[in-house]
């Protein structure tokens, strides 16, 4: 299955949502999505997630059942490791 990273932007400074874990991650099971992990900007008004998903239809779902912005979704495949070698994408 692909994997997407997702940048989310908010108007305030997101709080981690560890209590709504949880749910977003049952509403991303109807949607057969997963949340790999998520970084915070130092600024905590983005993030950028990844995420494994059949599409990019798939995300844009499930974050609108969550309430979460999606703003830039990019498809990515495999990783460039410090050593310069192609790795696939590995959660």
């Amino acid at each position: 299955m692909p994997f997407y990273i997702i940048e989310r932007n908010y108007a305030e400074q997101v709080v981690v949502p560890v209590e709504s874990a949880p749910d977003i991650n049952l509403i991303n099971d109807d949607e057969d999505v997963r949340w790999v992990y998520s970084f915070l900007s130092v600024d905590r008004r983005r993030s950028y997630c990844l995420y494994e998903a059949p599409s990019i239809e798939a995300i844009v779902a499930a974050a609108r059942r969550a309430g979460l912005p999606a703003d830039v979704i990019t498809e990515v495949d495999g990783r460039v490791m410090p050593s310069g070698l192609l790795a696939g994408v590995v959660a």
